[in-house]
């Protein structure tokens, strides 16, 4: 069994700052990437920050400058810090992990958080 659990959501104003937290836990071997989406009423989940292992990151462009993803691997942990918050940042925001729960597996499988939702209003 495996168990993604986020935290950090909330409402904030505009320009506010916040920081989301995800952790991982359970069966785990091993964990390859990280990262975070998110979905607002009417859209698809969209790739909002990602990190790989080697410490690779990737950022959609509409966050680019002000979101930082990192990761604490000793704790299975991502974090997203997100500044200058914009109205249209409002969404349930999910984390993801690409990990293998075995030694043995062939691939890795991906696995959802349950969501933390973030409303940007003033």
């Amino acid at each position: 069994q495996v168990q993604l659990v986020e935290s950090g959501g909330g409402l904030v104003q505009p320009g506010g700052s916040l920081r989301l937290s995800c952790a991982a836990s359970g069966s785990i071997f091993t964990i390859n990437a990280m990262g975070w989406y998110r979905q607002a009423p009417g859209n698809e989940r969209e790739l909002v920050a990602h990190s790989t292992s080697g410490g690779n990151t990737n950022y959609a462009d509409s966050v680019k400058g002000r979101f930082t993803i990192s990761r604490d691997n000793a704790k299975n942990t991502v974090y997203l810090q997100m500044n200058s918050l914009k109205p249209e940042d409002t969404a349930v925001y999910y984390c993801n992990a690409k990990l293998k729960r075995y030694f043995t597996d062939s691939y890795y499988y991906a696995y959802w958080g349950q969501g933390t939702q973030v409303t940007v209003s003033s």
